[in-house]
């Protein structure tokens, strides 16, 4: 009798704390079109179950904190096993107090003893003020969630599932994650509200302006996908998972082959004058396996395109300059946008291809103030660095400090390809003609007389950087035609998939930031 009462009671407050907080939080929830955080994780795992939830009974003394906001769990995606801290907004609207903490600590530090992919479910309006000295400042206090990041950043995969707010100092836990997936309308992050900016600066904002998903995932770049509703959210972060391995020390999951997407010919796609923008998408689409690509920070910085794609089933990390927008010059927030991708693949060992049709970075008082050289820096470093099999092909062209960017010859690229109408040189043919002659053509008053000496500069040009003269002096590996694109790129990054160096011998190296 004793022992059925004893289960009963504990059936009673696990039910209770499994079902949040008030009524009335649950059905504000609902009319923003959000979850309850225990139904976002049976979306999340194989099956809706997680085998394990650490400290569900935490604060349970307090009676109206179940599992102190905050549930951490261990469970399987995709048949990889994961770990997993979820806010709970209908608990002080996911606020943190001292135990929340604690717990989102002790669950990074399982994932980091398991080696396991660590996601964060963030729903959160920042620290409980009336907490601050018992999970502020101290050793186990929240900046401990911080370093727990930094410290496993490149070990496990670490995802961020931004379903709310992530205010104040907690914005920094997206920061810190690999992607960060923000759903329209609802997700946020700022270190400072818009009742704040007002108060203390003046700044009348809303906080669609301040801090709203669109604004993260197309101007500030904080955000890496923008998913319509929490669902979508869920399934993109299902999908991310898919291209990597559970921990550095492991290799990519490889899945079964398939064939490009049905279309154009690579060679019908892009146009012989340099000038003539096209869409490489359709170009990226050409080359991996239909309906694999996996696209990073889609709205931020689009003259250059990241993400995840597989060929012949295996995954690989694509940059591609974009020619349609602004012509596929470097900008500061692109090459930004290129470092962090680049880095993030080679944390965990996916191979690299870089699609170059780029005239360069761009020029001008504003991007030189924006620091264009500092972060085109960042952006040649992190490339130079990486260990991973890394291929570079010049699709149309590569001029200036553009070739150096998108792993030109210099950079020990495994192999350079290039189209046979692919150009490389310091610049373009009408730049440079008008770079060397500008005294004589402005000399010549004759209008068809310069338009003929200009013509014929160009032709001449052109024949001194001739892609076949290129390989002819082993700057390049191989023309190769873009029908045969597609294999010359599933037979390389196999015989290259065992390559193993060390770049160089030092404790760490000084980037520019």
């Amino acid at each position: 009798m004793m022992v059925a009462k004893l289960e009963e009671h504990l059936k009673e407050k696990i039910d209770q704390i499994e079902a949040g907080g008030a009524q009335k939080y649950h059905e504000k929830n609902s009319a923003q079109n959000k979850m309850f955080v225990r139904d976002r994780l049976k979306l999340l795992f194989d099956n809706g179950e997680y085998s394990v939830e650490d400290a569900k009974f935490a604060n349970n003394q307090a009676g109206d904190l179940p599992a102190d906001g905050v549930v951490t769990a261990i469970g399987k995606m995709g048949g990889k096993t994961v770990c997993v801290m979820a806010n709970d907004s209908t608990v002080k609207a996911g606020s943190w107090g001292a135990r929340t903490v604690e717990k989102i600590i002790r669950i990074q530090e399982t994932a980091q003893k398991l080696k396991v992919p660590m996601l964060y479910l963030v729903d959160s309006a920042g620290a409980r003020i009336t907490d601050q000295i018992d999970m502020f400042p101290n050793r186990r206090g929240a900046g401990k969630i911080f370093y727990n990041q930094v410290k496993m950043s490149g070990m496990v995969p670490q995802i961020c599932i931004l379903f709310g707010p992530s205010a104040a100092g907690g914005a920094y836990i997206p920061a810190f994650c690999d992607v960060v997936i923000m759903v329209d309308q609802n997700a946020s992050m700022y270190l400072g509200s818009p009742r704040m900016a007002e108060k203390v600066i003046g700044e009348k904002v809303t906080l669609e302006e301040m801090g709203g998903a669109r604004m993260h995932c197309s101007i500030s770049g904080c955000g890496d996908v923008l998913a319509a509703n929490e669902t979508e959210a869920i399934e993109e972060a299902r999908r991310y998972l898919t291209y990597f391995p559970v921990n550095y020390k492991e290799k990519a999951p490889v899945t079964e082959a398939a064939s490009p997407k049905p279309g154009r010919e690579l060679e019908e796609i892009v146009p012989e004058n340099q000038n003539v923008p096209f869409d490489m998408y359709e170009f990226i689409d050409g080359l991996i396996d239909e309906g694999s690509f996996f696209e990073m920070k889609k709205l931020f910085a689009q003259e250059i395109v990241t993400g995840f794609g597989r060929i012949d089933g295996k995954p690989v990390g694509i940059i591609a300059n974009q020619p349609r927008v602004k012509g596929g010059v470097l900008f500061v927030d692109s090459a930004d946008k290129a470092a962090k991708f680049i880095t993030l693949c080679d944390a965990f060992s996916i191979p690299l291809l870089f699609l170059s049709d780029v005239p360069g970075f761009m020029i001008g008082t504003k991007v030189e103030r924006a620091g264009i050289i500092r972060h085109g820096a960042k952006l040649i470093a992190a490339m130079s660095d990486v260990t991973v099999p890394k291929i570079s092909v010049i699709v149309r062209k590569a001029y200036g400090a553009g070739l150096y960017a998108m792993a030109g010859p210099a950079f020990e690229p495994d192999c350079c390809l290039a189209l046979p109408t692919a150009q490389i040189a310091v610049m373009g043919p009408e730049a440079a003609v008008n770079a060397v002659y500008s005294n004589k053509i402005n000399e010549i008053e004759d209008m068809k007389e310069r338009i003929q000496f200009v013509q014929q500069k160009q032709q001449e040009y052109k024949e001194h950087i001739d892609i076949y003269k290129l390989a002819s002096e082993m700057i390049i590996d191989d023309i190769v035609s873009p029908s045969s694109l597609r294999d010359e790129l599933k037979n390389r990054f196999a015989f290259y998939e065992n390559k193993e160096i060390v770049f160089s011998e030092r404790k760490h190296p000084v980037y520019p930031v």
